[in-house]
């Protein structure tokens, strides 16, 4: 509470300021600009940062290709071609032809708007429960944050692919078994990584502050943790979803997920193991089009995390 009716509420360390005047209308304090003045910085920290530069431009360059694939993928991804099975590349398949003699390319094109996508939104249903929960669970405490937990605890003593792999396998086949299945198991991590920042954050003074002014928990919770969370919440998004493209890719490999004649990556390596020694690029071309993909989120995980978490710096 500041002098000539005028008073100044501190959300966090470093965080927005806002004022109101004698009139009751906000003011923007040059906290907002020394904020706005760090977010530059940090965003030119991370264009210069050549692996985070490498990363962000490897998903852009497949996500472009998959929004592009009716366009420039040659031929239809499931017509077949049976007199040109197992073809080599050549000007009418650029990367030869499967045992249907289906192109190739266009599968992966095809295929990669379906994993790219499913692990997608696999990722923002994950973030959407996990932090969610977490947040709840870290700010209300007592017998809500110990019968969450429990639950977490429950979900993390198994290996979440093998607990994916049997809920999936209970739903029934199908991409949208995979994703159920995927994001049951998944939100654990999150909440339980977001209820430790939200008790870490929810005694201190502008949290007090906000309550002491009547403020709901619902809205403390948006308005004044989630801000100072997202940071750790973006860098951990981005790290996951090349393990939520793994485990999305393994389980459409192990059939659970689409069903042909829909290409996706993981699908493409089950068709070609049976070929792997008379054709061994069926498996390679959607082997290294999940590598590159999951190499280039990991690549921008980890230059987001060297920027945006505070622990390192």
């Amino acid at each position: 509470m500041s002098g000539g009716g005028r008073e100044v509420f501190e959300d966090a360390p470093g965080a927005h300021r806002d004022s109101l005047d004698a009139a009751g209308r906000k003011v923007t304090s040059t906290a907002w600009l020394a904020a706005g003045r760090q977010e530059e910085s940090i965003l030119h920290q991370l264009v210069r940062d050549r692996a985070a530069v490498v990363g962000l431009v490897i998903i852009m360059l497949l996500a472009a290709l998959a929004l592009a694939a009716p366009l420039i993928a040659p031929h239809d991804p499931a017509a077949q071609h049976l007199h040109e099975r197992l073809a080599a590349p050549n000007l009418t398949f650029p990367l030869g032809t499967d045992n249907l003699g289906r192109c190739l390319l266009s599968r992966l094109l095809y295929g990669a708007r379906v994993s790219l996508a499913a692990a997608t939104a696999a990722s923002l249903l994950v973030l959407l429960i996990g932090v969610s929960v977490g947040a709840i669970a870290g700010y209300a405490g007592g017998w809500v944050d110990m019968a969450i937990m429990r639950v977490v605890d429950l979900l993390l003593a198994f290996p979440l692919l093998i607990l994916a792999l049997a809920i999936t396998g209970f739903i029934g086949v199908g991409m949208s078994s995979v994703l159920v299945g995927v994001v049951s198991v998944w939100w654990a991590s999150y909440a339980r990584i977001v209820r430790g920042l939200v008790l870490s954050l929810r005694e201190r003074p502008f949290v007090e502050a906000a309550r002491a002014m009547g403020a709901s928990p619902a809205r403390i919770i948006i308005r004044h943790l989630l801000p100072n969370v997202i940071p750790s919440i973006i860098v951990l998004a981005t790290l996951e979803l090349g393990s939520l493209l793994l485990v999305i890719s393994g389980l459409n490999f192990l059939g659970l997920g689409v069903q042909p004649p829909t290409p996706e990556w993981g699908a493409m390596l089950n068709d070609g193991r049976p070929f792997l020694l008379s054709a061994p690029q069926l498996m390679i071309y959607p082997g290294l089009a999940i590598s590159l993909a999951v190499l280039g989120f990991n690549l921008l995980g980890d230059g987001l995390r060297d920027h945006l978490d505070p622990r390192l710096k």
